[in-house]
């Protein structure tokens, strides 16, 4: 599912105030990491994931293996900081506008 501007904008809002559940770091974006992010995007639906300084990859590069590999997307890429939404399987909480 692509993501319009609106709902970007709509999610980036949101994400505004969160924290970062997970933080990748030097060994990149491996399977715990992926896990991880997997437990709390299903949780949380919104989720902020912060690289460290010494992360072998930056956003663009770490974001293309989540995205495809979670079906997540990225709602917003600023800084070593990604925010990634993918909808819960049963009673999603955020409802995107259209």
């Amino acid at each position: 599912m692509e993501l319009t501007g609106k709902q970007r904008s709509y999610l980036r809002a949101l994400a505004h105030d969160l924290k970062p559940v997970v933080q990748i770091g030097v060994a990149g974006v491996s399977d715990g990491v992926i896990k991880q992010i997997d437990e709390a995007l299903e949780t949380h639906e919104l989720v902020k994931v912060k690289l460290a300084k010494e992360a072998p990859v930056d956003t663009v590069s770490a974001s293309e293996p989540l995205e495809q590999r979670l079906m997540a997307n990225v709602a917003q890429r600023i800084g070593r900081t990604l925010v990634l939404y993918r909808p819960r399987r049963e009673e999603p909480s955020i409802r995107l506008p259209r």
